[in-house]
């Protein structure tokens, strides 16, 4: 099957992720966008195909790879080949090699303008520094530094629309479970037992508890005040990955945790190569004062870690790391966990055409902030109903 063929592909590759997988490509074909695949072998070869199979008959390793997200900007008249692309977390390859980087760049550049690109996106996992900014632990790493002066130096520009987190909290899922309690702060692991002791129990969640986990993620969403998609969008993502696991293909397991039975927090975790990332969390107000949000983490560490998985992301930091950042209070949280900050490049953009792609990000975030307004709307309505 070539869902797992593309997959195979990608987990022999350097930090391989699940944004970068067939099946989050298939995501996205439902919501207007065409998934792309483009591979590059040792021998200079690069090929892009709608259908990753007839990467087969690429004859040298492949050393490079990227899922390539196209959507049309403007269907009708003389504009019918504007478009926009986008590699989430890719390409994946060595960053650090200069001349993979130069070929693949340069092939990404040209593509771009043979596809009539308003501008190509792409935000790989390359790593700037660890730990938090002016701090003890703060480090600044060479190679992200050569590869964001090289994208400035060809013209991509850093992207006013970061649609990923660039900054994240990993956990180290190496070390014997008791080491991983005794890294986390002092208060989490205290939560963590609280818990425990106050009859906090988790379970995995199966496909009839989906539109449960929609309305309680939608419930959180009101009372946090960040805007989520419609019902749909979630099942769809929810119930693809929830497919019976075939060895390396990227699965998800919602875990819920629950008082006498009832749901009250939920976190959905998603496993692909040696990887684990929580991606989706949601909780009640109800029972909060017995930490369900604490166990669930723990949970989730443990169950990756029985999966194989050697790193947990916890998906998302501060971009600015004080008290005016809107994530501070869920990074204290993360950072309980006893992880570490990871710095990366974040998105950037390739404009082959700077008039069109002015005028681009001039419209798009009013259309968004209108889009998101009427989001928040539509999810409070779902719940009064």
């Amino acid at each position: 099957m070539s869902h797992s063929f593309w997959n195979q592909i990608i987990s022999a590759l350097p930090n391989p992720h699940f944004l970068q997988t067939y099946e989050w490509g298939q995501v996205k074909a439902k919501y207007g966008w065409t998934p792309l695949y483009a591979v590059w072998g040792a021998n200079g070869e690069f090929k892009v195909e709608t259908n990753p199979e007839l990467f087969s008959a690429v004859h040298s390793p492949i050393v490079a790879a990227a899922l390539i997200l196209k959507k049309s900007v403007i269907r009708r008249g003389f504009a019918a080949r504007l478009s926009i692309l986008y590699a989430p977390k890719g390409p994946l390859m060595d960053w650090e090699d200069a001349s993979l980087r130069k070929r693949v760049l340069n092939d990404l550049q040209s593509f771009a303008k043979k596809q009539g690109a308003i501008f190509f996106k792409l935000d790989p996992d390359v790593v700037l520094g660890t730990g938090v900014p002016n701090s003890d632990g703060d480090s600044v790493l060479s190679g992200g530094q050569e590869v964001m002066s090289e994208l400035k130096g060809r013209g991509w520009v850093f992207s006013a629309d970061q649609i990923q987190f660039r900054n994240s909290v990993l956990i180290d899922l190496r070390p014997a479970e008791d080491e991983m309690l005794a890294r986390m702060k002092q208060k989490t692991r205290y939560n963590v037992r609280l818990a425990e002791k106050k009859g906090v129990t988790v379970r995995v969640g199966k496909l009839e508890d989906l539109g449960m986990l929609y309305r309680m993620y939608a419930e959180t969403s009101v009372r946090d005040g960040f805007v989520i998609r419609d019902e749909g969008y979630y099942q769809t993502v929810w119930k693809l990955f929830m497919q019976p696991d075939v060895q390396g293909q990227p699965s998800t397991v919602p875990l819920i945790a629950e008082v006498d039975g009832e749901p009250v927090a939920a976190i959905f975790l998603f496993l692909f190569a040696d990887r684990a990332y929580y991606v989706y969390g949601m909780s009640r107000e109800a029972h909060r004062e017995k930490m369900p949000t604490y166990l669930l983490q723990w949970e989730a560490m443990k169950r990756a870690k029985a999966a194989g998985c050697t790193v947990y992301d916890l998906w998302g930091a501060p971009e600015v790391f004080d008290e005016s950042d809107s994530m501070w209070g869920v990074y204290r949280f993360k950072e309980g966990l006893g992880g570490e900050v990871v710095r990366t490049l974040g998105a950037w953009d390739y404009a082959p055409n700077a008039l069109w792609y002015k005028l681009y990000a001039e419209v798009m975030p009013r259309l968004l902030d209108v889009m998101r307004s009427r989001g928040r709307e539509k999810t409070k309505q779902t719940l009064g109903n």
